[in-house]
């Protein structure tokens, strides 16, 4: 009888400080993925408001090209037309980030989003005027072979100029930038060739 009235032994308890750690754990990591899950979603976000800045940064760019387009000869370009953004030079040392960059551009109207486009052209010379006298040194390249101009072969309408096929194109390059409603920005290029 004495054995059958023995007390039960006394229970030690491990099960509840590992459910506790278990249910730490799992806090942890439910508050982790709930953290990535939203930065995530911010990250996609902010790379569809950057793709759609970009597409509207290009509307400074077609307008640019549309003017370029619509001057006949490049002598039209020889001198700062800063009614249309056209500045007829461009300081080598000068980025995007410099002020002075800017001087010469043209604000486009804000669109329906808030966005406001900004561009400005730049002819890739040392000094405005002809591209071709001694001391101006431009950026050019040889004209397409199919394209007809008055200089012959070899000729390129300076002297100490290398030769080229036909006339030499002149480089443009025309830089867009917008400025969001949402506080983002994006910057583009674009080169733009054009013969004399």
């Amino acid at each position: 009888m004495e054995a059958m009235m023995r007390l039960p032994s006394r229970q030690r308890g491990i099960a509840l400080p590992i459910m506790l750690i278990m249910l730490t754990v799992m806090l942890v990591s439910s508050i982790y993925l709930l953290k990535s899950s939203t930065s995530t979603t911010l990250t996609t976000a902010n790379l569809a408001y950057d793709a759609a800045l970009s597409k509207s940064a290009d509307l400074g760019i077609h307008t640019a090209f549309a003017y370029l387009r619509s001057i006949p000869t490049s002598s039209q370009l020889e001198n700062n037309q800063p009614a249309n953004g056209y500045v007829a030079t461009l300081t080598p040392t000068w980025t995007v980030s410099t002020p002075a960059f800017w001087i010469g551009s043209v604000t486009l109207p804000v669109d329906a989003a808030g966005n406001r486009v900004e561009y400005v052209i730049h002819r890739l010379c040392d000094f405005a005027g002809p591209f071709n006298p001694p001391g101006n040194h431009c950026l050019l390249t040889s004209a397409r072979p199919n394209s007809k101009s008055p200089t012959p072969y070899g000729k390129s309408n300076r002297a100490d100029s290398p030769n080229y096929q036909d006339q030499p194109q002149l480089h443009y390059v025309v830089t867009a930038r917008i400025v969001g409603a949402r506080g983002g920005n994006v910057i583009t290029q674009a080169v733009v060739m054009k013969g004399p």
